[in-house]
């Protein structure tokens, strides 16, 4: 079946299985490769070749200090740039360009946001998914129409809110990001937050709730309930709430039920608010 496919066709493919790597020009079929036989090391001590073989041994030493001190500059990176944009577009621009986070090397587009950038009402979930890789904006495959039916139920839509992730570029196989990615893209995500200056966010799913609220519990336990977020930056403490993702009340429909409570209260709020 794959012969039939073209060249673009099977690099799509393998982007959407999480291939997100080359190693060589050519497959590998390691079923027909052959260990190598290593030759026995012998070692000659002598007195000026022990200091030599020590400090090759220190230059072959894996650099593990090195990790540390290069996430820091990636997220000291991301935090300059992110504080420097004065507008929404402004940093959109920014993260158009930004190439710390390495989702973007697997992504197709970048997914920033949708909606009203003077929204008082912001939804965060948690990464583009592969219709919004494709399209470039958030929420439009399945689970985005259920949560435009679910905004709509309490008399809002896209023109009222706005609509982000904490990702910003799709990680490959849906996979869910990791806390490196999703540390590189915070900042992004709260000098959103403070250019829009909301008067409600709303957390979809665990992953989205646990980094914009720093709750660890499940959604399960955590909705229904109202918490404060905030940034330095912000004018005011921002009431937050928590939801299930759309896409597992479409997998978990019985949850929908208090879903529907939980519109209610944000809609009692939203009025007592405005």
């Amino acid at each position: 079946m794959i012969e039939n496919l073209s060249t673009a066709e099977i690099l799509r493919w393998q982007l959407e299985a999480g291939v997100d790597e080359t190693i060589g020009n050519e497959p590998i079929n390691h079923f027909n490769e052959v260990a190598p036989v290593k030759a026995p090391i012998v070692a000659v001590k002598t007195e000026s070749s022990a200091p030599k073989a020590r400090s090759q041994a220190v230059a072959d030493r894996p650099r593990t200090q090195q990790g540390p001190a290069v996430a820091e500059k990636l997220l000291h990176d991301a935090c300059e740039i992110a504080a420097a944009a004065k507008s929404v577009d402004e940093l959109k621009r920014a993260l158009a360009d930004y190439d710390g986070c390495a989702l973007k090397k697997t992504a197709t587009n970048l997914v920033f946001g949708d909606g009203n950038p003077r929204a008082k009402v912001v939804l965060i979930g948690e990464g583009p998914g592969a219709e919004e890789d494709r399209m470039g904006l958030p929420f439009v495959g399945p689970s985005g129409q259920l949560l435009d039916k679910m905004l709509a139920s309490i008399g809002l839509d896209r023109e009222q809110v706005y609509i982000s992730n904490t990702v910003f570029w799709r990680p490959p196989g849906n996979r869910t990001p990791t806390t490196a990615e999703t540390a590189l893209c915070l900042p992004f995500v709260e000098r959103l937050m403070e250019l829009i200056d909301p008067e409600i966010l709303i957390t979809l799913g665990g992953p989205a709730t646990k980094a914009m609220l720093a709750e660890t519990a499940g959604v399960g336990r955590l909705r229904g309930k109202w918490f404060t977020y905030s940034t330095p930056k912000l004018s005011r403490p921002v009431q937050a709430t928590a939801m299930f993702h759309p896409a597992y009340l479409l997998r978990s429909p019985a949850h929908k039920r208090e879903a529907w409570r939980d519109l209610l209260m944000i809609r009692d709020k939203l009025d007592e608010l405005t």
